[in-house]
């Protein structure tokens, strides 16, 4: 059925150049859509009413009442001689196919100022143009262009663009095209290949391309043009003769082009090439580029531009948005290609515009009068009204490293200045040579507001920031290596560590990470880290940029060293019982022994169980203490400087004997205090009296009384004369370990003490033992 709305009044017949939209949009998803290519289709303005123009009836008003149409994303008004201008206002306002809403009404540029240079062979400007507006998947229009004179061109047309899907059909080969790597007029791609012809297996308009490989010192020579017959484009309607009112704005005037065939290598270019979208990414209809593009000697100029059109669009609608101004350029302008040589959406993705050759001096239809010996990059969106946002950082990023490395191509300076020649006046300039600075706006080639306010005030930014691009780097250092603990000057790993430095924004071919004298990686230029798995050993590692000239900068030289060798304990932990006193509570003096190496450093050493406590490196031993019967994990951690780790364990108990349990021989006595382990203790002053002890354990200590008139007493193991112990001492203390012996493993054993009848001191005072179970 008829789509129609019913408060407007129907379009003429006769002004309609096709019908209204019959029934809904497809609603399959992207990936199943058949292929769509894009077209424009038309409507002829008529004069309306003031009652519908809203305007006095003394200025002139053209336009269409709303109405349903085909489908379409972007929009302009044509008119007949391309060298007329509107002298007014074009409106437009649109109705969204998702919502059905209508938008409010949005200006439209009168007048399309990026424009082919006079005399252009392929840019043959067959109609005058407003600039493109996009305005996003919408199905109805209204328009009004109100003149401040009494006349508007004629001819005035309405131009709604469906930029399609961006496939292909099977089968259908671009106009130009042929197999291999040569492009449309026989230029070698530079970017990535064409794309596939079953649309199963087209490319995702949305891939971002990842960076490029280093470019070659030069490229090769284009081939010459191929031998394909272009298809067919209707001739566009020849130009109406211009009304008494109208001035042409040039005067044609032949401009010698150089051809792909004797255009010369390019050169290196003296800043990285970013990643840019080939035409096929963005789905470009190179059937209707039907003549070959054109060359000029050199690119040493760039002007930056916006496309005008919404802000709030997708960076996933970009490939459509560029597909509409393609088609408008074409079908509505007249020209051969799309103006822009580069395109740049608000997300920093680069695409190629104009066919050619992206590092080709291919001439564009951008900037009238100075299109030869520059290059065009347009920023999709609006950025010259206070409502407008700023353009984005990833936006600048992208057209400074862009205008660094076409510019370049031909040795240019980005924040230098060039002088630029006209053959005829543009409106702005009159023949002659000017200076400019080698990044300009549009509007400082042309009388037009473009590339907006907000993006004009951005290019001293881009400026600096492509200069950078075009710096060599002559010193460069490490800020981190993660992965890897450093101790004095050097760094040990377990094997694989991450390299940190600063990235900068550099004439750069690529990083590489340098291992013992060789490269093992080779970062992109934008990169800022690297991971690096590392053998067993000792390694010098250094980080070097290789400038896009020849030069190189190095890093000061790291030694790493990879360890995966965990610490070793020889002997494992152990727990014994130390020198010390007792407490009355029974809680006794233990000591925990080990002895922890490693293969090449030592990085830490701790107690985890049943405390926690750093200690040196150097440790064996930690002093601490025990309750009587009390069983305990006791476990020492070892850590090296790789931070490989190593945990010895033990689970044991200390344990106390009182002196009741004794086997005496010869004459002892008991005395009872509180100072006592269990309130008594046994002594004697008889010479060979003795006292023994049996045990099962792998550590013992003696606890006796001292004082100044004790004695000294022998020690037997297990019945053999270990040694000799005196206990005297300055002031009495009780419950004191003052004899202790240690085992490798646990066994039974006996302790026997003798009076040794010591002269004038022959006391001695057993208090029990403590052991280790």
């Amino acid at each position: 059925m008829i789509v129609a709305l019913s408060t407007i009044a129907p379009v003429a017949a006769a002004a309609v150049a096709f019908v209204v939209v019959s029934g809904p949009s497809s609603t399959a998803s992207p990936a199943t859509q058949p292929p769509a290519p894009g077209q424009v289709n038309t409507l002829a303005l008529r004069d309306l009413p003031s009652g519908e123009s809203g305007g006095s009836g003394k200025r002139s008003v053209q336009g269409l009442p709303a109405a349903a149409t085909k489908p379409f994303s972007l929009l302009g008004v044509s008119w007949d001689n391309a060298h007329e201008a509107i002298d007014g206002a074009v409106e437009v306002r649109t109705r969204a196919a998702a919502s059905g809403t209508w938008s409010s009404w949005r200006p439209v540029e009168a007048e399309s100022d990026d424009l082919p240079d006079a005399g252009s062979r392929t840019d043959r400007q067959a109609r005058g143009a407003t600039a493109p507006l996009w305005v996003g998947p919408s199905n109805g229009v209204e328009v009004r262009v109100t003149g401040k004179s009494h006349t508007l061109p004629r001819g005035l047309r309405l131009e709604l663009v469906d930029p399609g899907n961006g496939k292909r059909k099977t089968g259908v080969r671009a106009a130009g095209a042929q197999l291999g790597d040569v492009t449309l007029a026989g230029a070698v791609s530079t970017t990535e290949p064409d794309a596939p012809a079953d649309p199963a297996s087209e490319p995702s308009p949305s891939t971002v391309d990842t960076p490029p490989p280093a470019e070659p010192a030069t490229t090769p020579t284009p081939a010459t043009q191929p031998a394909t017959t272009p298809a067919a484009t209707p001739t566009p309607t020849p130009p109406a003769p211009p009304s008494p009112s109208a001035s042409p704005k040039t005067t044609p005037t032949p401009t010698p082009k150089v051809t792909a065939k004797t255009l010369a290598a390019t050169p290196a270019s003296t800043a990285p090439r970013p990643a840019i979208k080939t035409r096929a990414s963005w789905g470009a209809d190179e059937s209707l580029v039907t003549d070959p593009p054109e060359y000029a000697p050199t690119v040493k100029e760039v002007f930056v531009h916006h496309t005008d059109g919404v802000n709030t669009y997708s960076c996933a609608d970009s490939p459509a948005i560029i597909r509409g101004i393609m088609l408008y350029h074409v079908k509505t302008n007249g020209w051969n290609d799309v103006g822009y040589n580069f395109l740049v959406d608000k997300c920093g993705t680069i695409f190629e515009g104009r066919a050619g050759g992206i590092d080709r001096p291919v001439i564009g239809a951008h900037t009238l009068g100075f299109n030869t010996s520059s290059s065009g990059i347009a920023l999709l969106g609006s950025f010259n009204e206070a409502s407008d946002p700023a353009p984005s950082t990833a936006a600048l990023e992208a057209i400074s490293k862009l205008a660094a490395w076409k510019l370049g191509l031909a040795g240019g300076n980005p924040t230098g200045k060039v002088t630029l020649t006209i053959t005829a006046d543009n409106g702005k300039f009159k023949p002659g040579s000017y200076s400019f600075n080698t990044i300009s706006g549009h509007r400082d080639g042309y009388a037009t507001a473009c590339p907006g306010t907000k993006l004009y005030a951005a290019l001293p930014t881009i400026r600096t920031t492509a200069k950078q691009w075009t710096t060599p780097v002559t010193s460069l250092a490490l800020s981190t290596i993660t992965g890897a603990t450093k101790v004095g000057s050097t760094y040990y790993t377990k094997g694989t560590v991450s390299l940190g430095w600063t990235a900068r924004k550099a004439a750069l071919l690529r990083y590489e990470v340098v291992v013992d004298g060789k490269v093992v990686s080779t970062p992109y230029t934008t990169a800022s880290s690297a991971s690096v798995t590392l053998a067993t050993g000792s390694h010098k590692v250094q980080l070097r940029a290789v400038n896009i000239n020849g030069t190189t900068a190095t890093s000061p030289t790291y030694t790493v060293v990879t360890d995966k060798t965990a610490p070793t304990f020889s002997p494992q932990v152990s727990l014994g019982i130390r020198s010390g006193t007792v407490a009355t509570t029974g809680v006794m003096p233990v000591s925990l022994r080990w002895k922890a190496t490693d293969n090449t450093l030592l990085r830490s050493l701790k107690v985890a169980s049943p405390s926690k406590v750093t200690l040196s490196t150097t440790a064996t031993s930690w002093a601490y203490t025990s309750k009587n019967q009390a069983w305990n994990t006791w476990s020492v951690t070892a850590a090296d400087a790789a931070g490989n780790s190593k945990t010895s364990s033990v689970t044991q108990s200390a344990a106390l004997q009182y002196e009741s349990s004794a086997k005496r021989v010869g004459t002892w006595k008991t005395t009872t205090s509180k100072s006592y382990l269990g309130g008594s203790i046994l002594y004697s002053t008889a010479k060979t009296a003795s006292a023994t002890y049996t045990f099962t354990g792998r550590s013992v200590g003696l606890i006796v009384k001292r004082a100044t008139n004790t004695g000294a007493f022998t020690v037997y193991v297990d019945g053999v004369k270990t040694s000799t112990v005196d206990s005297k001492a300055s002031a009495t203390s009780y419950r004191n370990i003052v004899w202790t012996k240690s085992w490798t493993s646990s066994a039974k054993h006996t302790i026997k003490i003798v009076v040794a009848g010591t002269a004038g001191r022959a006391t001695v005072a057993t208090d029990g033992i403590a052991y280790v179970k």
